[in-house]
């Protein structure tokens, strides 16, 4: 099962007039949809725009894995445990909530700031909040998440380059920039495409090249 989720089709939220601008991919905040609330263990992808000086302010989570990535500009990570850290494109930022925490993210930069943040169910609640950036992480390197069956790839390919899509479950790809194609299938920056017991896929940079983030999941939430 393949299953293409356009840029045009994800909800815009946030408040422009204050210099947030969301583009949601799943039922979050305001916005729901009953048949769209999750896929695997992700229950949110959201591509976010600040413009310099904006930000979200404190705000609390808990048991849930947030994961980002900075597309342009930087963006600057405070939390209840005294963290200050500066998010920046190629890097990776998880944040696992645990039984709680407090933070704060922002564009303290001069530039626009444009990322993409995820969040995924853990496998396991409670626990200490946990906090990692790796910094510049190389193409192909599976970032997996501890707390949760699921495994981030990155991938960057060049134009007619190939790429093998992870056989697994649940598999979903968010095009960052460029374009891609996908089972027979062209995506552009923003889309989005939703695989269900992915084998034996592969995915091919197109005419410009593309960034993609490949989730690989394994199961699904256990509330029980």
């Amino acid at each position: 099962m393949l299953h293409i989720w356009r840029d045009a089709d994800r909800y815009r939220g946030g408040d422009p007039a204050v210099g947030i601008e969301t583009r949601h991919a799943f039922s979050f905040s305001g916005f729901y949809d009953p048949s769209n609330t999750r896929f695997g263990l992700l229950v949110a992808c959201n591509e976010e725009r600040l413009a310099p000086g904006a930000g979200f302010a404190e705000h609390p989570h808990a048991d849930v894995e947030i994961v980002s990535w900075v597309v342009e500009g930087e963006l600057t990570h405070e939390d209840s445990a005294g963290r200050r850290v500066t998010v920046r494109p190629g890097d990776v930022q998880r944040l696992s909530a645990g039984r709680g925490i407090r933070h704060v993210e922002r564009n303290a930069g001069g530039e626009p700031l444009r990322f993409v943040q995820m969040w995924l169910v853990p496998g396991v609640f409670g626990g200490e909040a946990e906090y990692e950036v790796v910094r510049g992480i190389a193409d192909g390197t599976p970032y997996a998440l501890d707390r949760a069956d699921a495994v981030l790839h990155v991938r960057r390919l060049g134009a007619g380059e190939r790429t093998a899509v992870p056989d697994a479950p649940w598999v979903y790809v968010h095009v960052v920039r460029g374009g891609l194609r996908l089972g027979g299938e062209s995506l552009e920056a923003g889309d989005a495409a939703r695989i269900g017991g992915a084998q034996g896929l592969e995915a091919s940079g197109g005419g410009t090249g593309a960034e993609a983030l490949v989730w690989e999941m394994h199961s699904e939430p256990s509330y029980g």
